[in-house]
């Protein structure tokens, strides 16, 4: 049995007048423009009408359409379950209305056949789409997606259009982390793709709105509002492993490199530093030992210090409570190391020297605080916050391109007709 090279997810919920059409439409489209294997699903999710049947019949009319029922209503569970379930290694979903026009769909998959991108969306705002629809829906789409920019740091233009494809490979990565099962989940996908480094290809698309959606406007936005609140929670919380799906398969480096290291440890060891001298200016007023409040604005700096890098510097991400306790002891281990370092030189200097004035011993000060800032520069670097190792990693953008080789290893079926149902 030929294996389908593209799946086309319908999702449908009570729509026994439109759902014939709409296959019927896509169906023909891709016969005529789609030279490869391909596959409609029809995902009908919880629906109390006779949609099921209808495309029952369909499915036993026309090959290639097969049906699929989900017990529960929501077209992101639907979406989810009927993808991960899938063999195709290119996937797509559009909205049953049809809104976007057809002669989009081949732009759309051809980045990801092609192993150019990871996720392809169609977009009614960026620059060269034409777009039908009235001023509410226009106003509260273009207000949404300026607000996913300025919460969540979104890049791509337009979260909700219904007319989305993705490469198997990535679905399996990615679709066990989206919690939403409803209209959120596009943009929990699109949000969680990003920040993993992958590459998402915007295609602009006719777009005509549908009169008779059902969709609630309102409503839908509340519920991506809620959403938005959650994922920047979760990614604020490094709940989400987006970094290590990253490391797998992201197309940009993951980890800062050594000079965005050096250049953040340099920031942070300044902000600790003027925190060191703040601290004990206010302490030594209230203490009667000037060294006893030196150590404990030390020792406050030195807590800030190590959490600071950590957080930024070295990005260490997750571990919990114990991860972070065990960073600060070593942060202290280190900076007790470094601190004997630095007066082991000045007392060294004092015995070589006699009477050294104070030029020579600031000189001798400098050198060796320098020396144990590069020493607890590379300790953090190899010791405390070192990556764990976990074998070698496939550097970015094999993942890509094993798919495509996987993709034009199907494309050389000699059929091209699709995949019987």
């Amino acid at each position: 049995m030929t294996t389908a090279v593209l799946d086309v997810v319908v999702p449908v919920h009570n729509e026994q007048h439109t759902v014939a059409a709409c296959v019927r439409r896509l169906h023909q489209h891709l016969v005529a423009t789609f030279p490869y294997p391909f596959r409609i699903t029809v995902a009908d999710n919880a629906s109390t009408d006779a949609t099921a049947q209808v495309a029952t019949d369909l499915a036993g009319e026309l090959a290639g359409v097969t049906v699929v029922r989900v017990a529960q209503k929501g077209r992101g569970r639907a979406l989810k379950e009927v993808w991960l379930a899938s063999d195709a290694p290119v996937l797509a979903y559009m909205d049953v209305d049809l809104s976007t026009d057809l002669d989009a769909l081949w732009p759309l998959v051809a980045p990801l056949m092609s192993g150019h991108s990871d996720l392809a969306i169609g977009s009614r705002l960026a620059r060269g789409a034409r777009v039908v629809r009235g001023p509410r829906r226009e106003v509260i789409s273009r207000s949404y997606n300026l607000l996913l920019r300025g919460l969540l740091r979104a890049r791509f233009s337009d979260a909700q259009c219904g007319f989305k494809a993705i490469r198997g490979d990535v679905a399996a990565e990615l679709l066990p982390l989206v919690e939403d099962t409803s209209w959120f989940f596009d943009t929990e996908l699109l949000v969680l793709a990003e920040r993993s480094g992958l590459r998402i290809h915007e295609v602009p698309v006719d777009w005509f709105d549908d009169p008779d959606s059902r969709v609630d406007v309102v409503a839908t936005a509340l519920d991506d509002l809620r959403g938005v609140r959650r994922l920047r929670r979760a990614l604020a919380r490094d709940e989400v492993p987006v970094r290590d799906i990253g490391r797998r398969i992201g197309r940009r480096e993951t980890t800062v490199g050594l000079r965005q290291q050096l250049a953040r440890f340099a920031t942070v060891g300044v902000a600790s530093t003027v925190l060191h001298l703040g601290l004990f200016a206010v302490l030594n007023a209230r203490f009667a030992s000037a060294q006893l409040a030196n150590l404990a604005a030390l020792l406050a700096a030195t807590v800030v210090n190590t959490a600071l890098n950590r957080r930024w510097t070295f990005e260490v991400r997750g571990g919990g409570a114990a991860a972070a306790a065990r960073h600060q002891a070593q942060g202290l281990a280190v900076f007790a190391l470094t601190g004997l370092f630095t007066a082991g030189a000045l007392g060294l200097e004092q015995q070589l020297v006699t009477d050294p004035s104070t030029r020579t011993q600031t000189l001798v000060v400098a050198a060796a605080t320098a020396g144990s800032t590069v020493a607890r520069f590379v300790a953090m670097r190899t010791w405390m916050f070192r990556p764990p190792s976990g074998g070698v990693e496939a550097p970015a953008g094999d993942s890509s391109q094993a798919q495509a080789h996987g993709i034009r290893q199907a494309t050389e079926s000699p059929t091209s007709e699709p995949v019987a149902s």
